[in-house]
């Protein structure tokens, strides 16, 4: 039995480019494909592959003439789910039967309920994809927890998972070695960073409208153990590790464990970590901790700068705990890049009072995306009438896919200029 994982190539069209010209918006950075990375860990006794679309684009063809799987396994978010059906047709006409997950899958798991699609796995996948190969193995005809059948033209079906400690992993490590020919480009080009991805929890304890990450673990918040998350940093030859985790610090006790863990190993990296700004003001003493161990930036999803849009976001957080946070960060001496989202129905003033703000806080690396209902969250539900874009390829979160207030056009050259003045002096 062989196993293809497949990393679709960077897709999305863009609005601004393609109608006024204006190209300055992308945010593109291709690191390493680590949940296939994590699933082929757990697929010891087949022979496995993985084809990073993101380094070599064009290879798809190629690798699956010369590999010729019996399954090729394709991940995706939603505005490469278009990308993903085109790789799973390709697959498909070479006999090959398509198994799709990753987070569109895991929002909206019907989008794939299509003849070029033989399965669909609703959330993490290591713990189901190993289950559902076995059970091909045997012959049985029995489908794990979270994994569908495909029956285009009728209901999609599945039996949700339940997830646990075991659709964490951390028994084995990563499959780092499947990708080593492509870890020279798996770089922050803009920035001059080498960066290695390690993750250390699933999931996310809150639950905010236009946020996917619930999808994948339905609402759980599990950890992977701290021995294991030292063996896969060590692992590493990346001076940055990026714990590409939805909230590093959503258990702050293990966050202090690994942080003391880190410490004794003696390990010298540099860290990026997700963290939300009530974890840094109610634990500025952790954050002290691993700023020491090698903290040296964190992502913090402030989203708005008011507390109306904050409610609106069901985000569970206030605009002063925000400029709080950035104060404790500022003393400790940690980067903060801060995650903003721009609403379609923002006026002139907005965008200058958003632009005052990331100045005036001095925000290190601003990530500025345009609010996108995604399928499957509660705002997409909320939001859903209003949608006037459904083509996926247009939810890069870089696009209005809701009316915009101002003259479409107005809209993303201010979007474009707050871009621009936010990265004119960005540093890591």
């Amino acid at each position: 039995m062989k196993i293809l994982l497949v990393n679709p190539p960077n897709s999305g069209r863009s609005i601004p480019e393609e109608r006024y010209g204006i190209d300055s918006i992308k945010q593109i950075f291709r690191g390493e494909p680590l949940a296939l990375e994590v699933l082929a860990a757990n697929l010891d006794g087949f022979a496995t592959a993985i084809c990073d679309l993101k380094a070599t684009p064009d290879t798809f063809s190629r690798d699956l003439a010369a590999f010729r799987p019996d399954i090729v396994a394709i991940t995706g978010v939603t505005c490469e789910a278009n990308t993903v059906l085109a790789l799973a047709r390709k697959a498909k006409d070479q006999g090959a039967a398509t198994v799709i997950g990753g987070i569109h899958a895991s929002n909206d798991p019907g989008f794939f309920n299509r003849a070029e699609i033989d399965y669909v796995i609703v959330g993490l996948g290591r713990a189901s994809l190993r289950e559902l190969v076995d059970n091909l193995v045997r012959g049985k005809r029995t489908l794990p927890d979270g994994v569908a059948r495909t029956s285009p033209g009728d209901e999609l079906i599945f039996t949700p998972r339940r997830f646990t400690a075991i659709d964490a992993g951390g028994m084995t490590a990563p499959a780092y070695h499947l990708v080593a020919r492509h870890r020279p480009l798996y770089r922050l080009e803009r920035l001059g960073l080498d960066m290695g991805f390690v993750v250390s929890a699933y999931g996310c304890p809150f639950s905010c409208d236009f946020c996917c990450i619930s999808g994948l673990t339905s609402g759980a918040y599990l950890t992977v153990p701290v021995e294991s998350v030292i063996r896969d940093i060590s692992l590493l030859p990346t001076p940055v590790i990026r714990l590409l985790d939805a909230n590093t610090f959503g258990n702050p006790e293990h966050a202090a464990q690994l942080c003391q863990a880190i410490i004794a190993a003696g390990i010298k990296k540099k860290f990026l970590a997700d963290i939300r700004s009530d974890t840094v003001v109610n634990h500025p003493d952790l954050m002290r901790n691993w700023h020491k161990a090698g903290l040296k930036a964190v992502i913090i999803g402030f989203e708005e700068i008011d507390d109306r849009r904050l409610e609106g976001f069901n985000k569970k957080n206030r605009a002063a705990i925000n400029t709080e946070a950035i104060a404790v960060l500022h003393d400790i001496g940690i980067t903060i890049i801060g995650d903003f989202i721009i609403n379609p129905d923002y006026e002139e003033d907005d965008f200058a009072r958003l632009g005052a703000y990331i100045s005036d806080n001095r925000i290190d690396l601003p990530m500025i995306t345009v609010l996108t209902p995604l399928p499957g969250t509660a705002m997409h539900k909320k939001m859903k009438e209003r949608i006037i874009i459904d083509d996926l390829d247009f939810y890069t979160l870089t696009n209005a896919v809701l009316p915009t207030s101002l003259p479409e056009e107005k809209f993303y050259r201010l979007y474009a200029e707050l871009m621009r003045e936010g990265h004119k002096n960005a540093k890591l």
